[in-house]
């Protein structure tokens, strides 16, 4: 179809808008990714979609159109960890620490990385991956290698400067057909819709308020797992496991975030304990968080 019905579906104001049937929506997404349509409309459209804004019929439209260009590589007994494109700004990664964690835990980490994206300017997945020697029960996914077409965008999304629904659909690939993953939100009411959009890809999915839209929890958050439709709430805090950890709210950088990965404080590592907890419980592999942390502490 010609593209430009696209854009005015989502950009001639809330009168006009409307939202795209399943079938337009993986018709856009098709010339997106292949770049049939010209990129001041892919832009146009992107911007006008976020305004309008997205429906979880158009997010699976989308979904579904990526699945046929991802290589994927099955990782066997793996979680999905899915990160933000946008990097983390204040605070150390801490899978690398689970990892090391998870030695004996026989569960494996997938994370997938790539150049930044909007909308925050932070320490990319992937400077962290490649800048550092990740234990074997890490698996990294560069998106350029397995999804070269999202990773072409990535300068179109960077002059538009501005979170858009791909920000949303992006962060889990299940590149590695794994039956698990977790994904950190910023906001509840996103809940309903992760869980309608991705959770029948995999046999559990979590969610979780983690640091800076990770899934990594650094501070009393709130973690949600789907079984189905079914969603549980879950309270985590830090503290009623003797943690003290104190996040940081100022800028570092990138040799400051492997310093802290690299030589850890004892709490940080009692931090990265805790997520590999709540790893260990999303995977099914303890009756509970409680029981993970103590399994871990043996």
């Amino acid at each position: 179809m010609d593209f430009f019905k696209y854009i005015h579906a989502v950009g001639t104001g809330e009168k006009g808008n409307r939202d795209l049937s399943l079938e337009e929506a993986k018709d856009m997404m098709e010339q997106t990714l292949n770049r049939t349509a010209y990129d001041e409309q892919i832009a146009a459209f992107l911007l006008g979609w976020r305004l309008k804004p997205e429906t979880i019929d158009e997010f699976r439209g989308v979904v579904e159109v990526c699945d046929g260009f991802i290589k994927k590589r099955a990782v066997p007994n793996s979680i999905e960890l899915g990160y933000p494109f946008d990097g983390k700004v204040n605070n150390p990664f801490i899978f690398p620490l689970v990892a090391k964690i998870f030695k004996n835990s026989e569960l494996n980490l997938v994370v997938v990385g790539d150049d930044l994206a909007p909308a925050k300017k932070g320490i990319t997945l992937k400077e962290t991956a490649t800048s550092l020697k990740l234990d074997e029960n890490i698996y990294y996914f560069d998106r350029a290698d397995f999804f070269k077409e999202m990773h072409d965008l990535t300068p179109l999304r960077m002059r538009l400067g501005l979170r858009t629904g791909l920000n949303t659909i992006e962060k889990l690939t299940n590149v590695s057909l794994s039956d698990y993953a977790i994904t950190g939100i910023f906001h509840k009411p996103f809940v309903q819709k992760y869980v309608d959009v991705f959770s029948h890809r995999y046999k559990r999915l979590a969610l979780i308020q983690g640091n800076e839209g990770t899934p990594e929890l650094f501070s009393k958050g709130r973690l949600w797992i789907a079984d189905g439709n079914k969603v549980e709430e879950i309270i985590v805090d830090p503290e009623y496991y003797g943690i003290n950890y104190t996040k940081s709210w100022e800028k570092i950088t990138l040799s400051e975030s492997l310093e802290q990965t690299n030589n850890p404080s004892d709490e940080f590592l009692k931090l990265a304990r805790l997520n590999a907890a709540v790893f260990l419980f999303v995977a099914q592999k303890a009756a509970s968080i409680e029981e993970a942390y103590e399994m871990l502490n043996g």
